[in-house]
């Protein structure tokens, strides 16, 4: 990166301090309230720990630093694909793969944390081998990162639009976790709990959420059923009968004819573990039409239901584009149940298909195993309730994905000439998002 600033190193504004882990064995040290970070919670970080420390454990194989520090993931397997840095907002532990780095005073915490993720791709091109595949990112590499000089206002500035862009990502984000959630609430309670049923069994009038003259239409009492009981008259049929449930496959990428130049999106487990929600609108790679035509199932309309169904299992996505998949997809076409019923039901009887899988190298669900599952296929007027419902919810949830990567490709835009001053930041801060998104 060029920068029109003066710079300095890293070392001369920050201050480096380095993580561990706490005995394993000693349960006094797990299970508190801690966050402890590792490399692989900063992958897609959403603010959330797989650990947590106790305040025994800090001075015990670990360290506590304050909110806002910046982290950068310096050991790891992943440092050959990416380089990761995170900056949460609560006090944290951090293991002994990652670096915490702190603004020494007088530096604007926030602009360092942005000068680290600007310099991405050359922390990654300093990346060293450690010997069977890890990576490691050296600490004086970090400290020769070079920064850019420049007064406390504009270091402001520069952070504030940056970081107003990162907010009202993550705020879409945060939008999207409680629709979707509101969605799976009312699943689980129509289709999983068959709370309504229950109610009017013990006596109840009405089931709050669910319209009146759908109530009285409900059953009073259960039956047995292949999957246990069920509400009286809802039928039980094999997954494959309620769905076009298809499988995908790779054209020869040693064919440029089915790859160069391709415009129609091509899934794979990979884009599906990405995702920020279950809403699948683009792919990393591309097929032509021709790559197309030698996909059994070819392209996949809008509303079908994915599932990977191997490396691992378990990745669901509803596409909002038409989709060609790959062999390691099962794709669902609503006939039957709706596309959003397929969606949770999936999620709900994820251990049920895992139990179903094969394979000596890594499990996989075939479809001969996957379309023989049974479901429990509802009444078409709840069905449709239900659809009346979560249709909307995830049609919102997709125009917030589309707003947040049209935010993200802005800020990824902006970030470098901010950074290395291409860009002024005092008449960009006046600028109006709506302006800055639309390009204004």
């Amino acid at each position: 990166m060029d920068f029109s600033f003066p710079t300095q190193p890293l070392a001369k504004c920050a201050k480096f301090l380095s993580g561990g882990t706490p005995s394993k064995s000693n349960p006094r040290f797990w299970g508190g309230n801690i966050p402890w970070i590792t490399p692989k919670d900063m992958s897609d970080w959403n603010g959330t720990t797989a650990d947590c420390v106790t305040n025994e454990a800090i001075g015990n194989g670990t360290r506590l630093t304050p909110a806002w520090t910046s982290y950068v993931a310096v050991r790891g397997m992943s440092l050959h694909n990416e380089i990761r840095v995170i900056r949460p907002s609560f006090a944290a532990a951090f293991n002994q793969d990652i670096k915490a780095i702190q603004a020494l005073d007088g530096v604007e915490g926030r602009f360092l944390y942005y000068c680290l993720v600007a310099h991405k791709r050359t922390l990654l091109e300093r990346v060293e081998s450690a010997g069977h595949g890890t990576g490691r990112l050296p600490t004086d590499q970090l400290e020769n990162l070079p920064i850019p000089v420049v007064d406390r206002d504009v270091a402001v500035s520069i952070a504030k639009i940056l970081g107003d862009l990162d907010d009202k990502i993550d705020l879409l984000r945060a939008m999207n976790g409680t629709l979707e959630e509101t969605a799976r609430t009312l699943f689980r309670a129509w289709f999983v709990d068959f709370a309504p049923i229950r109610a009017k069994i013990a006596g109840a009038p009405s089931f709050q959420g669910m319209p009146e003259a759908l109530f009285e239409t409900l059953p009073d009492s259960f039956e047995p059923s292949k999957v246990g009981e069920v509400p009286k008259g809802w039928q039980v049929k094999p997954i494959g009968e309620m769905a076009d449930c298809v499988g995908g496959s790779t054209p020869s990428t040693a064919n440029p004819e089915f790859w160069d130049s391709g415009e129609n999106p091509f899934c794979t487990p990979k884009d599906m573990s990405s995702l920020n929600s279950a809403v699948l609108l683009d792919t990393e790679r591309h097929i032509t039409l021709a790559g197309v035509q030698r996909i059994s199932s070819g392209v996949l309309p809008i509303g079908t239901v994915l599932l990977s169904s191997r490396a691992p299992i378990g990745y669901i996505a509803i596409n909002h584009a038409p989709v060609s998949v790959n062999q390691g997809i099962i794709a669902m076409k609503p006939t039957v149940l709706p596309t959003e019923y397929l969606r949770f039901w999936l999620e709900f009887n994820m251990n049920t298909i895992k139990s179903n899988a094969g394979g000596t190298t890594f499990a996989e669900i075939s479809k001969s195993k996957f379309r023989p599952i049974c479901a429990v296929r509802p009444p078409e007027n709840l069905l449709a309730a239900f659809s009346d419902f979560s249709t909307p919810i995830f049609g919102r949830i997709a125009s917030n994905e589309m707003e947040r990567a049209k935010l993200t490709a802005l800020r990824d835009t902006l970030l470098p000439k901010l950074i290395s001053g291409e860009l002024q930041a005092p008449s960009l801060a006046a600028l109006d998002m709506e302006e800055m998104r639309d390009g204004g």
